[in-house]
C-alpha cells in the first residue's frame, strides 16, 4: 500500500505528512478530519490528544525534526526539532513534509489533520 499523506493546518500555516505504515497510523487516518488543540511542550514539540487511542506498536525514544508521534494511547505529538524522549518512547507516526517550523513558537495552537486523496 502506498504511505498515505495528510495536511495539518492552523493558524501558524499548513504543512503535509506522510504516514508511516503501520497500524496505529492507519487508525489515525480512519479519525481524519480531526480538529486538535495543541500545547507547546518543552519548546521541542506540540502535544494534543486524540479523541480515541491509538494501537500499541513497538516504541523508539529518538526523533527527528518532523516526526509525527504517539506519546500515550491517544497522546498526539509534532516534533518541530529533534530530540529524544524517556522510555516507554514513542509510536512513529508519521514525518511532516513541509516546514514544521511553523509550529516553533511558544502558546498553544489548534491543528487541523484531514487525508489528502
Amino acid at each position: 500500500m502506498a504511505q498515505e499523506q495528510i495536511r495539518i493546518s492552523s493558524d501558524w500555516g499548513e504543512v503535509t505528512a506522510t504516514l508511516a505504515d503501520n497500524e496505529a497510523a492507519d487508525a489515525l487516518l480512519e479519525m481524519l478530519p480531526l480538529t486538535i488543540d495543541m500545547r507547546d511542550h518543552l519548546r521541542q514539540e506540540k502535544t494534543g490528544f486524540l479523541p480515541s487511542d491509538l494501537p500499541e506498536l513497538p516504541r523508539q525514544r529518538d526523533f527527528s525534526t518532523g516526526t509525527l508521534g504517539l506519546w500515550s494511547s491517544n497522546h498526539f505529538v509534532i516534533y518541530y526539532s529533534a530530540g529524544s524522549v524517556p522510555n516507554p518512547g514513542i509510536i512513529i507516526l508519521g514525518q511532516v513534509t513541509g516546514d514544521v517550523s511553523i509550529f516553533d513558537r511558544s502558546g498553544d495552537v489548534t491543528v487541523e489533520l484531514t487525508h489528502l486523496e
